[in-house]
């Protein structure tokens, strides 16, 4: 996925000014896509050249923000890309390396590292779960909010899987 891309969803769902935007991502999109605040403003400046955003001009008042908004442009060139064949990405987890490197020489202070990670895990599906009771209320079937709902649905079960995943790496690495 590209950050363009990210930006150009969330603006479609929702027109907002550059801080809100980075703002809704920290929330929302950036569980899952990682950006810097500083990167999504140089992203909308690109999107702006090229003609796939633009800004409306501040409501007067001090204070008050540029509002950006998706173009017919960028609407068409999300829809080619999310048309686009994509290639599932190979497993990079430098945790997999560690527990290799653990098995050729011995114990190490692995299960700390583990521990920790499961932890963080836990603390994300707990965040998970409360936004699920808070944004998606049982009897809200509409074809949009099964689809965000799918997504923060593959978070849980993400999370879900590390936390048993290193249950089981904790009690084998408990041998030694």
């Amino acid at each position: 996925m590209s950050l363009p891309h990210a930006l150009l969803t969330a603006l479609l769902e929702e027109p907002c000014s550059g801080s809100e935007l980075a703002r809704r991502f920290d929330r929302s999109i950036g569980f899952f896509w990682h950006a810097t605040h500083q990167q999504i403003y140089r992203e909308l400046g690109r999107l702006e050249r090229s003609g796939w955003v633009e800004s409306l001009p501040p409501e007067s008042g001090r204070g008050r923000k540029k509002v950006y908004r998706v173009l017919p442009a960028g609407r068409k060139e999300l829809k080619r890309w999310t048309s686009e064949r994509q290639v599932p990405q190979p497993l990079r987890e430098e945790l997999m390396l560690k527990l290799r490197a653990e098995a050729v020489i011995g114990p190490t202070a692995l299960r700390q590292d583990i521990k920790r990670r499961m932890d963080m895990h836990r603390q994300k599906l707990a965040l998970y779960k409360q936004l699920e009771a808070r944004d998606f209320p049982p009897d809200d079937a509409s074809y949009e909010v099964q689809l965000r709902h799918l997504v923060l649905t593959a978070g849980v079960m993400f999370e879900t899987l590390w936390i048993e995943w290193s249950e089981q790496a904790l009690k084998v690495l408990a041998k030694k």
